[in-house]
């Protein structure tokens, strides 16, 4: 497609004569694209569980690792793609960006076909998964440049809400095409369960044959046709405030492969310092928290040390960091997206830890590892909570084009907080029983509360983000929030797994909960008080 010379989106007659029909093109072809991303981004959550039911040689902590790589990995990312539309183009970016999802995907395929592949190959192929996390800032800053301000918010909501939908979506495709031998002779040989699986549609007994390669394979499917429609379907931008110093595609695609680079190399470099030795660690063991602001911290440092027009380019881009809302706006996303996909990633270990256990008095010590036969099924149950939240997330951005921002990000918070606590008790009550699947559906109730008041309030949060920051900066400020945000599919589960073992689970919801009381009042003393800077109701 021809790169756009002019584009006025806040002119109603260039958007009523060709620029709706332009953006409405390339949203349809971004949101296929970003659900592809998250589902090859979390798929390790699936993958994993799977590698032990078919009996591969690795333990539970090493396996977990595979979790937390990706979702360092992708968060980190998330902070070079921030800045690509600007230097490389939105089409340049969503057609490289999508097309190295392909890499992750082939290659576990391929390594899931032999059970004996070492530890060091997968951990390598979840870092390359962080691709699929980093794609999002890239793709809602490119989104975002399309569509007048009035209607930013739907469309956003639209972008981020279906391409969160890669969640739900791979929770539910990939245990179904592991139970088949879809791709036949070109897709490998099947391995045998040694313990019980399961999909949507029930429980798969030990002994039967699963194509668990099949994981890695299927997105296959989606993204070939992805790598044409990319580029032959969407637009760059090469107006003053978007892209106006395009150079060739291949040199997008360099500048893009270089800030990956670096990406990579400071989450890998994180990953070792925390990493035990028998996970290919350093087992120095420095703490989560200050291995996330060092890995942070380098990345953005190494970014504006790039020499040439890139570096210089970088550095007009971090005056955003001069802005003292894009930390206000970081705190608050982190609050509705962080939570939306750090608890896509631990409900179902929650749900099987919790309630597929029977929590008995044994000579006087509380034990929590007797199987509860009654047990609600993590498989039936996980994928709901997320689908709520993405589902809804378009309904957040539509209400807040008509109420505004900042009343309905409010309104979110304070529904975040109640649920949670409320989460908590039901999550306390169930760890002390002897038949916790009685607490079960509030549980449940409560988190789908939970999940819905993320998503809401996901779309909510950008129309904030439209109203408070000029147009050249709101893209990059869209794309480095969600970069902190996503450290969300890291840190969540980390800390849900800590508090597990020392068996006060709920502890870890009520955090939660003190946290988003905080951004009540930051939401409400920066853009719901009437003298505030931005009051934006």
């Amino acid at each position: 497609m021809a790169d756009l010379q002019k584009w006025e989106p806040e002119n109603e007659a260039f958007w009523e004569s060709q620029g709706k029909k332009i953006a409405q093109r390339n949203l349809w072809i971004s949101i296929p694209s970003l659900l592809c991303g998250f589902a090859v981004w979390l798929y390790w959550g699936i993958l994993t569980v799977q590698m032990m039911n078919a009996g591969f040689n690795f333990s539970a902590q090493e396996l977990f690792t595979l979790t937390a790589i990706a979702g360092l990995s992708g968060a980190t990312l998330r902070i070079p793609s921030s800045f690509f539309i600007r230097f490389c183009g939105g089409r340049n970016t969503i057609f490289f960006t999508t097309s190295l999802l392909i890499i992750p995907a082939f290659f576990t395929g391929m390594a899931l076909q032999d059970p004996t592949t070492p530890l060091w190959q997968y951990q390598l192929l979840a870092l390359l998964s962080g691709f699929g996390g980093g794609n999002f800032a890239s793709s809602m800053s490119n989104i975002s440049f399309f569509f007048p301000k009035k209607q930013q918010g739907l469309a956003l909501g639209l972008n981020a809400g279906l391409g969160n939908f890669g969640v739900t979506t791979m929770q539910i495709l990939i245990p179904l095409f592991m139970t088949y031998g879809v791709f036949g002779a070109l897709g490998g040989d099947p391995v045998t369960l040694v313990s019980p699986s399961g999909s949507l549609i029930g429980k798969i007994p030990a002994g039967s044959e699963t194509w668990i390669q099949n994981g890695g394979f299927l997105w296959l499917l989606l993204l070939v046709p992805l790598f044409l429609a990319t580029w032959f379907g969407m637009n760059n931008i090469r107006t003053p405030e978007v892209s106006p110093n395009l150079g060739s595609p291949l040199g997008a695609f360099a500048m893009i492969s270089v800030m990956l680079t670096i990406g990579l190399a400071t989450a890998a470099a994180g990953l070792w310092l925390m990493l035990p030795e028998s996970a290919n660690g350093s087992g120095f063991g420095v703490p989560k928290e200050l291995v996330l602001v060092l890995v942070v911290a380098t990345t953005v440092f190494l970014l504006k040390m790039l020499p040439g027009a890139i570096g210089e380019s970088l550095s007009k881009q971090y005056q955003i960091f001069n802005n003292k809302h894009t930390w206000v706006m970081s705190v608050i996303y982190t609050m509705t997206f962080g939570s939306f996909i750090g608890f896509a990633a631990a409900f179902p270990l929650a749900i099987k830890v919790i309630f597929g256990f029977q929590h008995v008095m044994v000579d006087g010590v509380m034990t929590h590892d007797t199987v509860n036969p009654n047990g609600p099924s993590a498989l039936m149950y996980a994928w709901m909570a997320p689908f709520i939240g993405a589902l809804i997330r378009p309904l957040g951005g539509w209400i807040a084009d008509r109420l505004g921002g900042a009343l309905v990000t409010q309104i979110c918070s304070v529904v975040m907080v109640g649920s949670s606590l409320g989460a908590a008790y039901y999550m306390q009550t169930a760890y002390q029983s002897a038949t916790p699947e009685e607490f079960f559906v509030p549980f449940f109730v409560l988190f789908l509360i939970l999940f819905a008041a993320t998503g809401i309030g996901n779309g909510s949060t950008f129309r904030t983000i439209a109203m408070v920051f000029p147009k050249e900066q709101a893209g990059p400020v869209l794309g480095w929030t969600s970069a902190v945000a996503a450290y969300g599919a890291f840190y969540i589960p980390m800390v849900f797994g800590q508090q597990i073992k020392a068996t006060t689970p709920e502890v870890a919801l009520i955090g939660f909960a003190v946290f988003y009381g905080v951004c009540v009042f930051i939401n409400w003393w920066f853009y719901l008080r009437k003298d505030g800077e931005f009051y934006n109701p």
